[in-house]
């Protein structure tokens, strides 16, 4: 048995970002914000507690990202990724979240094969993990995958542009320049919304091209890399929180240096445990 969400309480959150609602965000409420031009962030999490505090701090769409490969697992690339590994940190990331639409990956060789291997896969996410969603990479060759999902009452949501999974063929570049690289991945954007997608992530694309692709589709362009034209912005949480080592992507803004303060913590802890000041009285038991 369902029950009706009362006017008052679906009025009581206008915004995606801000609004004053405690129920789950749903793929309509992206559609909506779409229609009434309101640009929405996305971020990464791939644990309860991370999960918790973007939950909290009012995003309203948490991506579970293969991205774990190379941030959380020691993976070079998203292509190790298991369907094990996505599961038990998808499970963990709707635990901690009571607000945020939960967005799960499906990984490199969990769908390729076919529809039938793609749908399989999806129904794990949203079974054992709880996901609200699942997102796969591809347009036209992940047309048939997409299809079969939606039409079973799983929403999709496509990845085009740079696609990590394809890093073998493609490698780490700007996609889509050139008249028919931009063709290609404007075919790719209305094949997913075609297909029943109902958002469109699009990473490391021409801002031009995005933006057209935008102005194109009746669902959101989730951009990344991709230009300010698109209808929200994700990244990565780890190179956001400045927790990332090495060189940034160009795309990336960082909001705070968490590697130095996590460093400087660690260093902190270190010196008072050698020098004897830690523990303290206060700090043990009799």
């Amino acid at each position: 048995m369902t029950h009706a969400v009362s006017p008052a309480r679906e009025a009581a959150s206008p915004t995606l970002y801000g609004g004053t609602g405690t129920r789950r965000i749903t793929v309509r409420d992206l559609t909506l914000a779409k229609e009434r031009g309101e640009k929405w962030p996305m971020l990464t999490a791939y644990d309860a507690m991370t999960a918790s505090v973007f939950d909290e701090a009012g995003i309203p769409v948490i991506l579970v990202g293969d991205s774990m490969g190379n941030c959380h697992l020691g993976y070079e690339t998203t292509v190790p990724v298991t369907m094990d590994e996505m599961t038990l940190l998808s499970a963990a990331v709707v635990r901690g979240t009571s607000r945020a639409l939960v967005v799960g990956d499906l990984p490199f060789g969990s769908y390729q094969e076919g529809a039938v291997q793609a749908l399989r896969s999806a129904t794990r996410l949203v079974k054992e993990a709880g996901v609200h969603a699942v997102k796969l990479e591809g347009g036209e060759r992940s047309l048939h995958q997409t299809e079969l999902i939606v039409q079973s009452g799983i929403p999709v949501m496509s990845h085009l542009g740079l696609t990590p999974q394809s890093v073998n063929a493609m490698g780490y570049r700007v996609q889509g320049r050139g008249d028919e690289a931009a063709h290609q991945l404007l075919r790719d954007a209305k094949a997913a919304q075609d297909a029943g997608a109902f958002a469109v992530v699009l990473e490391l694309v021409p801002a031009e091209l995005a933006a057209e692709v935008t102005r194109s589709l009746h669902i959101p362009t989730v951009g990344i890399g991709a230009g300010a034209e698109c209808d929200a912005q994700v990244l990565v949480w780890t190179d956001m929180m400045g927790l990332t080592g090495g060189k940034m992507p160009r795309f990336v803004k960082q909001y705070a240096n968490l590697r130095a303060t996590m460093g400087d913590a660690a260093k902190a802890f270190a010196e008072d445990v050698v020098g004897g000041s830690f523990p303290q009285p206060e700090h043990a038991f009799h």
